[in-house]
């Protein structure tokens, strides 16, 4: 019976998925209900972590902070018993190593350099400004007289951000040219992995988007509360909600979204792309995109939204992709979601009082408070979230550090 069903499993093609932080189950279990070998490679500490077991052929597990030539070693000596046949990095910060994987392995799939249009920050701004793309000015951290003459040229203030950091880790305020030299001296060897960039007040959306075929199949517009990198570096609520389809800001967001993933090259994946409305002209402009699930719940988000699963929608591409079938996206529901979430001061917060026939999903995590609520109305959405999270910043919200890497 085992030998039966090693022969059934080795007939059938083999995704790796590559994860070092618990996410995708969605994905993991509709690739595996598609009918392929699922392989996950994540880290030892989340061997145990929530997995949906019956969906994987093999659980394998490394020590963290291995080198990409450790991970590399550590793949190809699996490999040497199973064929793969597809690599898919489901969190942002193993694209790179999946990247190498399949230049290293001759597999279909983004290589090097086109993974570094939806990881490096300064490679996805070179490339949309070359194709016209609004983008806030900026100069790589090459040359010293680059820098002199952008500072000298560019009105501040400035933001020195991480080159491939998520969100808004790393990222540091520049008042003055005299306060940026200490900074660079002091990062030393590792100044070129940043880039700088004028500050541009003003609000902060994000595009979830679905490509097939070089063909932009969904693209789901909303509005942060406040900047997420205001809440990453001084705390707050995290909140986000739909834009009215109808609204100029939603199609002045779907011009400059299609104009940024077809400047960059994707073929066929999910994305996360953000933008900054400036105040000062009410221009859209890039800030950067990733060819991956939007991170805090946001793939619930568009869910309660749309009817459509992020994850689940980049499974069905990526099987497709490998058995070269079609793939086609479901019909989209006319609703409209948000999100209220904040790190919280109690253990287990309740938040029973926030009590809208809206609210359709209520987070329990350790030491945060959270909630999705879900209406056919646009106002109705923008009014709860604002209402809420004034109660969640009284009611629950604590602040700590910002962490030097994300922790989910």
């Amino acid at each position: 019976m085992a030998d039966h069903q090693q022969k059934l499993q080795q007939q059938k093609p083999t995704i790796l998925c590559i994860s070092t932080y618990e996410k995708g189950q969605p994905f993991l279990q509709e690739a595996a209900r598609l009918g392929v070998n699922v392989v996950l490679l994540t880290v030892d500490k989340h061997k145990y972590g929530d997995w949906p077991r019956e969906s994987l052929t093999t659980l394998l597990t490394m020590p963290e902070n291995l080198t990409p030539v450790q991970v590399l070693n550590t793949v190809t000596y699996f490999a040497r018993e199973t064929k793969i046949d597809r690599i898919v990095a489901l969190d942002e910060f193993d694209l790179e190593v999946a990247a190498l994987l399949r230049e290293h392995m001759r597999l279909p799939g983004m290589g090097e350099s086109l993974t570094r249009h939806f990881r490096d920050k300064l490679a996805m701004r070179v490339r949309a400004r070359q194709s016209g793309v609004l983008v806030p000015d900026f100069t790589p951290v090459f040359f010293y007289d680059d820098l002199h003459s952008f500072m000298q040229n560019t009105p501040g203030p400035w933001l020195l951000k991480p080159r491939t950091n998520a969100s808004a880790i790393g990222i540091r305020m520049i008042e003055s040219p005299d306060q940026l030299w200490p900074i660079l001296d002091q990062l030393g060897d590792l100044q070129s992995h940043y880039v700088m960039e004028r500050f541009l007040p003003g609000e902060i959306f994000h595009v979830e988007g679905i490509t097939w075929n070089r063909e932009i199949l969904f693209g789901a517009p909303y509005k942060y509360g406040k900047p997420p990198m205001q809440t990453m570096h001084h705390g707050g609520v995290f909140s986000t909600r739909a834009l009215s389809r109808e609204s100029t800001d939603a199609q002045n967001l779907d011009v400059i979204h299609r104009q940024v993933i077809e400047s960059l090259g994707l073929i066929s994946g999910v994305t996360h792309t953000e933008f900054i409305k400036a105040h000062a002209d009410g221009r859209f402009y890039f800030l950067e995109t990733a060819a991956r699930v939007g991170g805090a719940h946001i793939a619930d988000v568009v869910e309660f939204a749309s009817g459509i699963n992020p994850w689940v929608e980049w499974a069905r591409i990526e099987v497709a992709t490998l058995l070269h079938t079609a793939y086609a996206l479901p019909p989209v529901q006319p609703n409209y979601a948000g999100s209220v979430i904040c790190l919280a001061r109690q253990e287990r917060p309740d938040t029973s009082r926030y009590d809208a026939p809206e609210v359709v999903l209520r987070l329990h995590h350790h030491h945060h408070a959270g909630l999705i609520v879900r209406s056919m109305s646009a106002e109705r959405i923008e009014a709860l979230v604002g209402q809420y999270s004034d109660g969640f910043l009284e009611e629950f919200c604590a602040v700590e550090p910002v962490p030097d890497k994300p922790s989910a």
